[in-house]
């Protein structure tokens, strides 16, 4: 097994390498525009030398998928890197989504802006109605069912698609499955690869009963259509007379779309195009797939189409297990590949603001940080929201890094509120992310907190755009959940105040009696009092201790509460990368707003120590971060004047 290991590793080194160079001598020559990117495979062709796929370099490929679900959008990632890993062409994915997966994926592909890549959405509550009347026993529901409207769904201009399920991972150029439309007889519409289990030949068990379907049947995972054919066919009307008739005696689909497609295919042979068995390698129960391959350069496209996903009995399931853990944890930053010669098969040519920079300027890594486009990956795992019955409720946000992830439980135990967290990792990062969620009794439990990715790009980590993200996506309003009860009103910021501890293993103060007590004790501090008092002293900490009401405190300069503020609260200003002033210009836009600072009497936080960020290294030590530090914080409080026409000047 290691051997082929090896083997998985050195052949996907070569094939990434031999793509590249390939790609550096074509450079520009031979690419003559004739129509625009997004349109159909034949519209958007440009005249270029043909490959050994016999498509052209600068064709569109068209590629359909049905995501739906925040897990879903999870899981089609690894496919979208595999697709992109291998391709040359430029690609129109189609995407047939829910409203949550819409959500995710178009915040992932517009943050990912990899050259070439056009994206269309089609919500799938505008197809609902074609499918949901037919009964479905399998897990996806009517989702399902969409590959029935395609037809339908997707522009009428456009011919041929490609349609791939989520569970794929591609492991050569999708353009040599693209040429294989060129192999289509005059009536034949649908190419799919023959079913790989004995499924629909009704022998997996004595009371089995499979639908109709021409001899082993033909799995769905992965399709070549001919959207021109197939309207001329009619077939809405083929696919649903059909499902009528065998619906009367079999009662409901087991497989889905699988089932229904296979029953017309049935009526219809002449209809379908055998694709070779390399194309959908199904890793399903009772699977037959090892008979389509001998070699690693025969594998196509491997299909986990057995609901036990990567956990399925396969005497090779190691190796495809590592090919797809390869995808997934590859960094997708590296897949922002241009495609040399087709530069004119993009619809609209995005400006690079880094072109604007001073590479000179002792503070361009600041600057080229604020100007980076993260990839962002929302909802990376299932969440849910119900709010208060009176509308009413507090989300706790808050961004965090891979050495500090242990605090999530920790966090969990003394919020039962929403949450909402922006974590900074790298592709395999959050795997590991995801390895420890699962074995997390606590986080498993809680569907309420909602975890948003942001791929590590860079040096310096530009903390005001994870906070700005984590607020965006807060689905709540106000708060009602503290000890006292309060009403936020649009210019005021409510106080929470801080505390910390020296040790690591400490019992959370259940009351501010308790914590107080800890406070004389030495056990806890008012934060931060050894280092930074400037930051939290406004605070008061003398008069809270007393405290029965919320009082008002006067802003100062480098304060830097915890506070909690109405979610249509300006954004934190992005110039702040890495560490220093970052709370502080936020707290200072919100004074020079005219913001009222109330302190919560009975409320408090409690800061665990850790390990100090590299970010915080590097200005305790570098005299050119603190400069560069000093820069940012005169501009911000000169635009800061500009804008609202304050007078802030500073000390």
């Amino acid at each position: 097994m290691e051997q082929q290991n090896q083997l998985l590793r050195r052949q996907l080194s070569i094939s990434q390498n031999q793509l590249i160079q390939a790609w550096g001598n074509e450079g520009e020559d031979g690419a003559e525009k004739i129509g625009e990117g997004t349109g159909t495979g034949e519209q958007g062709a440009t005249k270029c030398k043909e490959k050994e796929f016999g498509v052209p370099k600068c064709e569109v490929l068209h590629i359909a998928i049905v995501c739906a679900g925040y897990n879903s959008s999870r899981s089609v990632v690894t496919l979208l890197k595999s697709l992109l890993f291998y391709r040359r062409n430029p690609l129109h994915f189609h995407m047939i989504a829910d409203a949550k997966a819409q959500v995710v994926l178009h915040a992932l592909f517009s943050s990912w802006n990899v050259p070439h890549v056009e994206v269309s959405f089609y919500l799938t509550d505008n197809l609902a109605a074609d499918v949901s009347w037919v009964p479905n026993k399998h897990y996806s529901g009517v989702f399902g069912l969409m590959k029935l409207t395609l037809n339908k769904a997707l522009p009428q201009t456009l011919k041929k698609v490609i349609v791939l399920d989520t569970d794929i991972t591609v492991a050569t150029d999708i353009a040599e499955l693209w040429n294989l439309f060129s192999k289509f007889g005059p009536k034949q519409y649908i190419g799919l690869v023959e079913n790989q289990s004995d499924w629909y030949l009704g022998k997996l068990w004595k009371s089995h009963r499979p639908w109709p379907a021409l001899g082993r049947g033909y799995n769905t995972g992965v399709i070549l259509i001919r959207l021109d054919i197939m309207r001329q066919s009619n077939w809405s009307q083929k696919w649903k007379l059909i499902a009528e008739r065998d619906l009367t005696t079999l009662f409901s689909t087991q497989l889905a779309d699988q089932d229904i497609i296979n029953a017309v295919i049935k009526q219809h042979p002449e209809i379908v195009y055998n694709l070779p068995c390399q194309w959908n390698v199904q890793l399903s129960d009772n699977t037959r797939s090892e008979l389509c391959y001998l070699e690693v350069t025969d594998l196509k496209a491997i299909h986990w189409n057995s609901p036990k996903k990567l956990k399925v009995k396969n005497k090779h399931v190691e190796f495809f297990r590592n090919l797809h853990l390869t995808f997934l944890e590859y960094d997708g930053n590296l897949l922002r590949r241009e495609l040399f010669g087709c530069n004119h098969s993009r619809s609209v040519i995005v400006p690079n603001p880094l072109s604007q920079l001073n590479e000179e300027d002792e503070c361009y890594e600041f600057r080229r940080a604020r100007q980076t486009n993260y990839r962002t990956h929302l909802f990376f795992l299932d969440n849910e929201y119900d709010p208060t019955p009176d509308g009413f409720d507090v989300t706790l946000v808050a961004t965090l890094s891979m050495d500090r992830l242990q605090m999530v439980e920790q966090l969990l135990k003394h919020w039962d509120g929403p949450v909402s967290l922006t974590l900074y990792m790298s592709d395999a990062e959050a795997q590991q992310f995801l390895s420890y969620t699962q074995s997390s009794e606590i986080i498993a439990s809680r569907k309420n907190v909602a975890y948003h990715v942001v791929y590590k790009e860079g040096v310096i980590e530009l903390i005001h755009l994870f906070r700005n993200l984590v607020i965006c996506k807060v689905m709540t309003t106000l708060n009602t959940s503290f000890k006292v009860s309060i009403q936020l009103f649009s210019l005021q910021a409510w106080i929470v105040p801080a505390f910390e501890t020296q040790r690591y293993r400490l019992s959370f103060p259940r009351s501010k009696a308790e914590l107080l007590n800890r406070l004389d004790m030495g056990e806890l501090f008012t934060f931060r009092y050894h280092v930074w008092t400037k930051g939290h002293a406004p605070t008061n900490f003398a008069k809270w201790r007393t405290a029965t009401t919320p009082y008002k405190v006067t802003w100062e300069q480098d304060f830097e509460p915890y506070i909690v503020v109405r979610k249509d609260v300006p954004e934190y200003d992005t110039r702040f990368v890495g560490f220093g002033w970052n709370k502080v210009s936020h707290i200072m836009e919100l004074h020079v707003m005219g913001f009222d600072f109330i302190v919560l009497p009975n409320s408090f936080i409690v800061h665990m120590p850790h390990a100090p960020s590299l970010d915080i290294a590097k200005f305790r030590t570098s005299p050119q971060y603190k400069r560069c530090v000093k820069i940012l914080k005169r501009e911000f409080v000169d635009d800061l004047n500009r804008k609202y026409n304050s007078d802030i000047s500073l000390q």
